[in-house]
């Protein structure tokens, strides 16, 4: 045969689409649909013969088309469409009104449980047939399903004992680009912005068909497509028309398109005099702007705002809250059905006394004044992102004000693209956090899911990780946090430890050996990056601006807190920010239980123990062991860390694919090394103030700390 009409007939019978045939870079992130097993396949394709699946939407057909693809690429073979039941084998897919017969069924009883996005996945008998269904509410219920059903195929699960129904907790499931009109990425370690705004709306790249297709596979159904710290012109007809390009490629997954709005566009692009948000001018140049913004994207989502903090502008520039600016936008917005998401993320031009207790004190007052449709968005932490915060003491204050928990995908504080960090860890060690805001049990999650206080509101934010990249996101591993964070949206509850290893067993297939291997080194990962970086609670030591590499020693800036010194408070006496009674008093912002936890250094975690009180540097630890010994344990153990992760993924060698394998490797030896500089420069720099040696048998240093201030880093990443 010739070899033309050979490839020809191999890419007819793929079924596929926009997947890279070459060897595997990354780019198929978790839907790599590649052969399972001979004796798994061959199971399967006793079970999966034929497919009854009506398609009446575009989103159907986007669940059909990855169905076929997906088993095609697993099972070796593709699914016979059929019209009605067969005897044995048939995968039944629908709602109740593409599959009207099947109302009669016990099967399309879960339906009443599951909403519109939810699904059920059952293997059951169908008029004495054995048959696997999907059933659903919606199309986009459908997808959902169809995504997870691949997750058990790709996993080598047992089909003939599903028996699943979910719906998320969470209704907006976000993901916040932080992304710039000349594609530069503020803290974005993975290449350049994915949507090319100057070839939009002519070219329409089919990487944004390939980053829905992601999206949609993990439950994210929203995407901020620009920067919080927002430029007016993304409202502007020009890049609206582009963004509705976006929209139309993002729909059929079942996701929506919000932007970033500057609270001063009314000036910029409308010239007026002021952005007063009770100014009628003002407001009716906003419900004009939503107007025309809904004639582009019908279905748009709404607005994120940031407003009042880093210099961004906001209703304070009028004398006004941040109720009175997020309701002004909220009212041009409610007819259409949109939502503004206003950040707590806020503080004072002026030095406050405590950064950690800016938004609490800014916005506690203002609870239950924000419009229905007004959802505040708050950080896991009360100071920024950083590799371990106590719980925001917002999550339950404001019973009133439906709030929304914004998480940081990439890596800014945890050492960019180049540092393996499962950050599911730290996503669920917020979320599951108990706020005491009711009693035991009311855990952040619970106030983010709305079933601690009853609002219908519910949202979650991620800034995300990806990027022009080959594999997305800068570093294999990193795909799993956006995984996680996408299955976390939709369950806030979920466990990190199954999510993690889900993502390994879709991204490196099932080997037991691999799987048991790895799983253990990611979920250790992050607390690795928090001991060579930040141990005990220590907080914001990162190089100025850039945030790159350590810098404890930075200090005389603008503002006192965007410094180091500022938070660790070293000296002589000791070491530690104290926010207890004796100090800042930003402990008396949690609940009484809480503030029990942390008030007493003798009993306080050791994970937040500078970070609530400043102790002598003898102070005896736990373990017995004084301050300064703890500290210098974990910098060299997190390092030692990093050596052993080294080795465990040195031993996968031959079980993964090649081009990944190396990547990861070279990524992990560069680790080493930033581990290296974190734990010489901290522990140089520490030991000034307390005068004690470093603990025998751990090395010396390499330099002496001037070596380590004078390290200049030009051209970092995500500025």
């Amino acid at each position: 045969m010739n070899i033309t009409i050979r490839i020809l007939l191999f890419l007819a019978c793929v079924c596929c689409h926009n997947l890279p045939l070459a060897a595997q870079s990354g780019y198929r992130l978790w839907l790599d649909f590649k052969p399972l097993p001979t004796e798994t396949a061959a199971n399967y394709k006793q079970q999966l013969r034929a497919l009854l699946f009506p398609v009446t939407s575009q989103t159907d057909s986007v669940a059909r088309q990855e169905l076929l693809t997906a088993v095609n690429g697993l099972l070796g073979e593709c699914l016979k469409s059929v019209d009605t039941l067969q005897e044995t084998g048939t995968l039944v897919i629908g709602t109740p009104a593409t599959l009207p017969w099947l109302a009669g069924e016990a099967i399309a009883e879960h339906l009443r449980h599951v909403g519109d996005e939810g699904y059920g996945i059952h293997h059951t008998a169908i008029k004495g047939k054995p048959t696997t269904v999907i059933l659903a509410n919606t199309s986009s219920g459908i997808l959902y399903g169809v995504y997870a059903f691949l997750g058990v195929l790709q996993r080598g699960e047992d089909i003939s004992q599903l028996a699943t129904t979910t719906q998320p907790k969470i209704a907006l499931r976000l993901l916040n680009h932080w992304d710039n009109l000349d594609r530069t990425v503020e803290r974005g370690y993975a290449g350049f912005s994915l949507w090319d705004w100057h070839r939009l709306p002519g070219y329409r790249d089919p990487r944004y068909t390939d980053y829905a297709r992601a999206n949609a596979s993990i439950g994210i159904n929203g995407t901020v497509l620009n920067n919080v710290n927002a430029n007016a012109l993304m409202l502007t007809a020009p890049y609206l028309e582009k963004a509705a390009t976006l929209a139309d490629i993002f729909r059929p997954y079942g996701i929506k398109v919000y932007l970033s709005a500057r609270f001063s566009a009314p000036i910029e692009l409308g010239s007026l005099a002021d952005a007063d948000p009770l100014n009628p001018e003002v407001q009716q140049w906003w419900n004009d702007k939503v107007a025309e913004i809904y004639r582009y994207i019908p279905d748009f989502g709404g607005f994120l705002v940031k407003a009042n903090s880093e210099g961004q502008p906001g209703p304070q520039n009028y004398g006004r809250s941040h109720a009175e600016g997020a309701n002004m936008l909220a009212d041009a917005l409610n007819p259409h059905g949109g939502v503004v998401m206003w950040r707590a993320f806020v503080y004072e031009d002026t030095e406050p006394e405590d950064r950690a207790k800016q938004a609490y004190n800014e916005f506690k007052p203002l609870d239950g004044q924000f419009r229905d449709n007004v959802i505040v968005q708050v950080k896991n932490g009360a100071i920024d992102f950083q590799p371990r915060e106590p719980f925001h003491p917002l999550f339950g204050a404001m019973p009133g004000t439906p709030l929304m928990m914004e998480f940081q995908i990439t890596q800014e504080y945890l050492g960019f693209a180049t540092n393996l960090a499962y950050l599911g860890t730290l996503f669920s060690e917020t979320l599951l956090a108990d706020t005491y805001a009711d009693g035991p049990h009311s855990t952040v999650a619970r106030v983010i899911d709305g079933s601690l206080t009853g609002q219908k509101l519910t949202a979650m934010a991620g800034v995300a990780n990806t990027g022009t990249a080959i594999n997305w996101t800068g570093h294999p591993f990193a795909q799993a946090n956006w995984f996680a964070y996408g299955k976390m949206a939709w369950d806030p509850d979920a466990d990190a430890g199954t999510i993690a290893e889900d993502w390994l067993r879709r991204t490196f297939g099932n080997d037991a050996s691999l799987i048991g291997t790895l799983l253990p080194m990611m979920m250790q990962s992050r607390e690795t990056v928090v001991n060579y970086m930040t141990p005990l609670g220590l907080h914001h030591l990162m190089g100025w601006s850039h945030h790159y590499g350590p810098g404890p020693w930075i200090k005389d800036k603008q503002r006192a807190d965007w410094t180091s010194v500022y938070y660790h408070q070293a000296g002589k006496d000791g070491i530690g920010f104290d926010r207890t009674a004796s100090g800042s008093g930003a402990l008396s912002q949690y609940a009484p239980e809480v503030q029990a936890l942390f008030a007493d250094p003798q009993t306080c975690p050791d994970e937040y123990l500078l970070w609530f009180h400043h102790l002598p540097w003898d102070f005896r630890m736990k373990s017995g062991e004084t301050l300064w010994e703890a500290l210098c344990g974990h910098y060299y153990g997190g390092v030692e860390e990093v050596a052993d992760m080294q080795a465990v993924w040195e031993a996968q060698r031959g079980k993964v694919d090649s081009t990944v394998f190396q990547e990861v490797s070279d990524l992990l030896a560069i680790q080493h090394q930033e581990a290296t500089l974190w734990r010489d420069a901290c522990v140089l720099y520490f030991q000034q103030f307390s005068g004690m040696p470093i603990p025998d048998g751990l090395e010396q240093p390499e330099h002496p700390l001037e070596y380590y201030e004078n390290l200049q880093f030009h051209f970092v990443p995500g500025i």
